[in-house]
C-alpha cells in the first residue's frame, strides 16, 4: 500500500465498481416497476454506493423524495433486492456480485444540521467578533 493511501480509504477499484452499481440501481429504480407504490417511478433516489473491501458487499445509499417515508422504502428495497441484484449484474461485469445492503443517506440531514449550527445567534456573533479582531 502506497505511503499516501490509508488502510480505511477505498481503492480506485472499489471506487468504480461502486459507481458502475449506483448507476445500475438508478436506472432500475427509474426505469423498471416494481409494483410497489414507494419504488415506482423514480422516486427514490442513490446519491452513493460503498463497497466492503473483499467487493463481496454493497451498501447502498437511498433517499425518497421528499425524505418522506424512509423506513417502508427501505422495506421496499429489502423485499426487491434480489431482483435488484440482478438488474445490476445484467449491467455491471464483476466476476461476484455484492450483496446490496440498503441504508438512509443521512448526508442531507447532517448538512442542515450544521446550517443550523451556522445560523445559530452564538456562531453569529462568534465569527462577527472573530472578523472585528483581524482589522
Amino acid at each position: 500500500m502506497s505511503k499516501t493511501q490509508s488502510s480505511n480509504a477505498p481503492s480506485q477499484r472499489q471506487l468504480r465498481a461502486a459507481e458502475l452499481i449506483r448507476h445500475a440501481l438508478a436506472e432500475a429504480l427509474q426505469r423498471e416497476t416494481f409494483g410497489e407504490k414507494l419504488l415506482d417511478g423514480g422516486r427514490i433516489t442513490v446519491p452513493e454506493v460503498r463497497l466492503s473491501p473483499d467487493m463481496k458487499h454493497a451498501t447502498v445509499y437511498v433517499m425518497p423524495l421528499g425524505g418522506r417515508d424512509v423506513a417502508a422504502s427501505l422495506t421496499a428495497l429489502h423485499r426487491q433486492r434480489k431482483f435488484l441484484r440482478g438488474y445490476v449484474a445484467k449491467k455491471v461485469a464483476m466476476k461476484y456480485m455484492p450483496d446490496l445492503h440498503f441504508r438512509e443517506d443521512e448526508t442531507f440531514a447532517e448538512g442542515d444540521r450544521i446550517d443550523r449550527i451556522l445560523a445559530s445567534p452564538e456562531v453569529r456573533r462568534d465569527t462577527r467578533d472573530a472578523g472585528k479582531s483581524e482589522t
